[in-house]
């Protein structure tokens, strides 16, 4: 627990007949005097609260953000800087800053570490186009026709 944290705990466990010293107190715990005053009296905050009362995104907010890349990244999609502020922006409802993301990233590091890709096997690429499709389609157009194969005879296979 931090220091000024301590020292507000241990004003408000003083009885109720019991003189409140803001000097003594600040002095136990080593925090300053007027700091501990007016966060007392609700004249300032922490630094912390006033960062969160800062953010444009909420901390639900965030971890759902989080929850939503951890699911995108299990699917084989890693997320960049771009998809996860656009991600942001909707979730506010507002156009983020340029840097948002760099605040986001600091918050919780290790969350869009590059991560590696698999590439495409050069074969299937070579393979892969529309021409080639449709020449397999019709030969297998042809057969079920030549052997007279029925619809429901036909199934599907993965390698």
């Amino acid at each position: 627990m931090e220091p000024i944290n301590a020292a507000l705990a241990a004003i408000e466990s003083l009885k109720s007949g019991e003189k409140l010293v803001y000097m003594q107190i600040a002095k136990r715990f080593g925090v300053n005097r007027i700091t501990l005053a007016r966060q007392h009296q609700g004249l300032t905050t922490s630094c912390a609260i006033c960062y969160q009362n800062q953010q444009a995104l909420h901390l639900q907010q965030e971890i759902e953000l989080i929850e939503y890349i951890n699911q995108v990244s299990k699917q084989g999609l890693p997320p960049d800087r771009n998809l996860v502020q656009r991600l942001a922006s909707q979730l506010v409802q507002n156009e983020l800053g340029y840097h948002w993301i760099d605040c986001f990233v600091q918050r919780y590091p290790g969350l869009l570490k590059p991560k590696l890709v698999t590439t495409m096997d050069h074969n299937c690429h070579r393979a892969d186009s529309e021409l080639k499709y449709k020449l397999y389609f019709k030969l297998l157009r042809n057969k079920l026709d030549q052997y007279q194969v029925e619809p429901h005879h036909g199934y599907n296979m993965d390698d």
